[in-house]
């Protein structure tokens, strides 16, 4: 299993920035990937970012071009730039961490919040 912390949430105007970060811990040499999954009040929760170990990304058209996911594999830690920041970003921002036996493992959550 992969514990994993997030960090880097909080208020932020429209148009400002935040960072977040996801520090993993345990079984972190069965990672083949991690990123951010978003939940706002009433809605599903969706992908935000992705990124392989491999380097390889993914995002989702709401956050493309806004918000970019980047790891160091160093320490184990992944993180989370986002620009631009609009209102409809608000909501709690899930870290998550997908290993080769097939689980998922779950952080619990930062809380985003965007307005003026």
């Amino acid at each position: 299993q992969v514990q994993l912390v997030e960090s880097g949430g909080g208020a932020m105007e429209p148009g400002g920035s935040l960072r977040l970060s996801c520090a993993a811990s345990g079984r972190v040499s069965t990672l083949i990937a991690m990123g951010w999954y978003r939940q706002a009040p009433g809605k599903r929760r969706e992908l935000a970012a992705s990124i392989t170990t491999e380097g390889i990304t993914n995002y989702a058209d709401s956050v493309q071009g806004r918000f970019t996911i980047s790891g160091d594999n160093a320490k184990n830690t992944v993180y989370l730039q986002m620009n631009n920041l609009k209102p409809e970003d608000t909501a709690v921002y899930f870290c998550y961490g997908e290993t080769s036996l097939g689980n998922r493992d779950w952080g619990l959550g930062t809380q985003v919040t965007v307005s003026s």
